[in-house]
């Protein structure tokens, strides 16, 4: 990177950083190109010509707050996968720590939340990776009775209406027991808690082989795709509604 685009680099970091803290601090409305450009030091042209217009500096904004609170939480993934942290724990941890992002973070949720987007967010991707993560770690302890994506899309929806919900209520009249509750229907579904017959058994047992197939050095590439293939199908089959097809 030469000297102008460092310099570009670091002005349009310092913008972003001043946009964010006058959002934390004012809410959405202080969030204008006069009011960021005072706050940053710089003219208004110049946050046109890095980010086009206002909603641009926007997305901005809300990936850097987001990519900052993401990094955060992957740190947290890796050192409790080289801990002896139980694994459902730390995905009800993980959900806590969503549930307070989103509430305290409302303008920045509902950007990001917005399907209308036009670009998808690096830092809500990162946000599902550290989430699959989480969810890895239980499949691989042999607790989860259906396949990891479905485990993945189920939880991540299931946070998103949650904090829709709560954030369409006053603060007052938020229901502190939305979130748990939330969380416990969607854990009653998806793991396995107790010691099941053996025919229900197997799921489980399939979806911790699935989530270990990558890393077997023992097969070949083509047998560890081969196997994982199998286990899907196992998966999808053990998991589908009475009396749909195969």
């Amino acid at each position: 990177m030469n000297e102008v685009e460092s310099g570009r680099a670091g002005t349009r970091s310092r913008i972003v950083e001043r946009a964010a803290q006058l959002l934390g601090e004012q809410g959405p409305a202080a969030v204008t190109t006069r009011g960021v450009a005072e706050r940053a030091g710089v003219q208004a042209p110049t946050i046109y010509r890095l980010f086009g217009d206002k909603d641009g500096l926007l997305d901005a904004v809300a990936e850097h707050v987001l990519a900052e609170w993401v990094s955060a939480k992957a740190e947290t993934v890796r050192a409790a996968s080289a801990s002896d942290v139980d694994p459902v724990a730390d995905l009800r941890a993980g959900w806590e720590m969503q549930i307070a992002f989103g509430l305290a973070n409302p303008a920045i949720f509902r950007l990001l939340a917005d399907s209308g987007r036009t670009a998808p967010s690096p830092a809500a991707a990162l946000g599902m990776q550290v989430l699959a993560s989480r969810v890895h770690r239980v499949a691989v302890a042999g607790r989860l009775r259906v396949g990891e994506h479905r485990a993945v899309e189920l939880i991540h929806a299931a946070g998103l209406g949650v904090v829709q919900t709560l954030l369409a209520a006053p603060p007052a009249d938020r229901d502190p027991g939305l979130a748990p509750a939330m969380l416990d229907a969607v854990l009653a579904r998806i793991l396995d808690e107790a010691p099941a017959p053996a025919a229900d058994g197997r799921i489980p047992a399939a979806v911790a082989l699935r989530a270990a197939a990558p890393d077997l050095d023992a097969l070949s590439g083509a047998e560890r795709a081969l196997l994982a293939e199998w286990l899907d199908r196992v998966v999808a089959a053990g998991t589908a509604p009475a009396g749909a097809e195969h």
